[in-house]
């Protein structure tokens, strides 16, 4: 595996497992932490999930662009700059993997971490774990996506509430609002998201690939072309070995293995 300064990258059996490494920080991403996300997403080497976490308390509580922006002559040009060449060119990638993602948020996911956190098609979260949109306290806009993917995710009027309030969402929540999968102890967190990102990895992955992709698409399209879109789906699916296996073992009555091909 590639070494990083700001991720770690362990492969564990069929899953990638990525964790956001600056715990002195509570993760805070520098632009070049999402440029390794991205480098560690292209090469998935087989893998069939991947699990996003972060190193010790928090999931990552925003991105550092450090003096680079505060320091520059014209830091909203600095700002656009680590946006649109590391941190959205990264959360695209997420949107556009092959394979599903888990993610696994204790203490805070805040700004791009929040973003970052419900990417995930599962996001698993622990009783300390909060979400946060501060960016109308210090006069900025949300950004990695959150403007087009929360009001989707649990609805405008929650995701005004969110944006324009600027105040932490709880796990307990965020739970009660749909935008967490689960809620377990911090204790328990890793395990749990583990065992999930494990399950999904042991799937049939192509399929779980394109039902993530058409889930995004079907945003934007009206019903005939989602309709159109799942046909074309179920061919590619169709075609599956997995599909095949999956036949044979409802026939054979026992249980399929899925070899993601």
């Amino acid at each position: 595996m590639a070494a990083y300064e700001h991720i770690l990258s362990d492969r564990r059996g069929d899953v990638l497992v990525l964790t956001l490494n600056r715990p002195d920080r509570l993760n805070a991403a520098p632009p070049a932490m999402f440029e390794e996300l991205r480098a560690a997403l292209g090469d998935l080497d087989g893998a069939r999930a991947v699990l996003i976490a972060g190193a010790g308390r928090a999931f990552c509580s925003g991105a550092d662009v450090g003096g680079g922006a505060l320091g520059s002559d014209n830091p909203g040009e600095a700002t656009f700059a680590a946006l649109t060449e590391s941190y959205n060119p990264t959360m695209a990638a997420i949107a556009d993997l092959s394979v599903p993602v888990v993610s696994a948020v204790r203490g805070p996911a805040a700004g791009i971490g929040c973003s970052l956190a419900l990417a995930a098609d599962f996001c698993v979260a622990s009783e300390s774990a909060y979400f946060l949109q501060a960016f109308v306290n210090i006069g900025l806009v949300p950004d990695g996506g959150a403007s087009w993917m929360l009001p989707r995710l649990i609805g405008r009027a929650r995701a005004t509430e969110m944006m324009m309030l600027g105040e932490r969402v709880p796990a307990g929540k965020a739970l009660d609002w749909g935008m967490v999968h689960k809620v377990v102890t911090d204790d328990a967190l890793d395990a749990e998201a583990f065992a999930l990102a494990e399950r999904l990895a042991a799937m049939p992955t192509i399929a779980l690939g394109l039902m993530r992709r058409a889930i995004t698409a079907a945003y934007e399209t009206d019903y005939p072309t989602a309709m159109q879109a799942e046909a074309a789906n179920q061919r590619d699916a169709r075609g599956s070995a997995d599909s095949m296996e999956g036949g044979r073992a409802f026939l054979e009555k026992r249980k399929p293995v899925f070899t993601g091909r």
